[in-house]
């Protein structure tokens, strides 16, 4: 479990992370998302003790994280794939870690076999390593002591399409053990896919957090496109149940759910031939909420 209590970390006059608050439950992958510079790396290193917190606190299973003994046999941590010693070799970096919390130096094997990493990769340089491979190895070194808690940043940088589907069975099947993941990305997709819960971060602040349903919920997100053999009588009883209806091309937009809209016209006796979301979906909100903070305009057509 963990557990963001009004976490403030400012740098002078500048406020990176303000006043943040939330948990992370065990058996759940929760989101953690937002532009750069909104404060998500930065809370991530308050957690675990690499920056020190203005105000408020982190607790990791109820304990500060340097209060915690042999910490990597309880929180694996990811933060960037690029921090280990390029000289040194991946197999060297799990062994080193493996020594340091204890372990045995099968439980190197395990993990190399677990992230894909094979023999031949594991004794090359780490200078020589893809960035993708980077990320295996940092996978497989934040899993290294069978840990309770993963806080990773960015893992699926770098990662092909295959390593990405790879990192979400990995993950899924890590919270469905009973584990917490609090994972930040700019994958909106991915996380979709993947978290149960997700946090929107802009200017240091949550903006909007809970899961994929509640954060549409009550906005234009939720949205069925619908074509019938009879789209007015269609309409007609939606509109009588209170939702609110459009035309879009050869069928309705309504601003309701599938199962409302599937609902509504098996009442009107309507055959329906296609019934499909229409919403904006959870990419459309996060630029929606985090429009102020986007380093990047966001602009319509294309340069002239």
């Amino acid at each position: 479990m963990i557990t963001v209590d009004h976490l403030t970390k400012s740098y002078g006059r500048f406020t990176a992370v303000d006043d943040v608050s939330f948990a992370c439950r065990p058996g759940t992958v929760t989101g953690f998302l937002g532009p750069n510079g909104a404060g998500k790396t930065t809370t991530m290193r308050v957690m675990v003790g690499l920056t020190p917190a203005t105000r408020g606190s982190v607790t990791i299973g109820g304990l500060d994280y340097h209060q915690i003994p042999n910490p990597g046999r309880h929180v694996g941590v990811l933060l960037d794939a690029s921090a280990q010693h390029a000289g040194r070799t991946g197999r060297e970096v799990l062994t080193i870690g493996a020594q340091t919390m204890g372990l045995p130096r099968t439980r190197v094997d395990e993990m190399l076999a677990l992230v894909g990493l094979s023999p031949e990769e594991s004794r090359r340089r780490i200078k020589n390593y893809s960035l993708g491979m980077r990320q295996r190895l940092g996978i497989a070194h934040a899993l290294l002591g069978d840990p309770s808690v993963l806080i990773l940043d960015e893992p699926a940088n770098g990662l092909d399409p295959a390593g990405i589907r790879w990192m979400r069975d990995l993950l899924k099947s890590y919270a469905d053990r009973g584990g917490t993941v609090l994972l930040s990305s700019h994958l909106l997709h991915e996380v979709e896919q993947i978290a149960d819960e997700m946090i929107l971060i802009g200017h240091g602040r949550i903006v909007a957090q809970g899961d994929r349903a509640t954060l549409l919920e009550g906005s234009d997100g939720v949205q069925t496109l619908v074509t019938s053999l009879d789209n007015a009588a269609l309409a007609t009883a939606l509109a009588d149940g209170g939702h609110r209806v459009e035309s879009a091309g050869a069928g309705l937009r309504v601003h309701a759910t599938a199962e409302a809209v599937g609902r509504a016209a098996l009442s009107a006796g309507v055959v329906l031939t296609d019934l499909r979301s229409g919403g904006a979906g959870l990419e459309d909100l996060f630029l929606e909420l985090t429009s102020a903070t986007q380093r990047d305009p966001l602009t319509e057509g294309t340069p002239r």
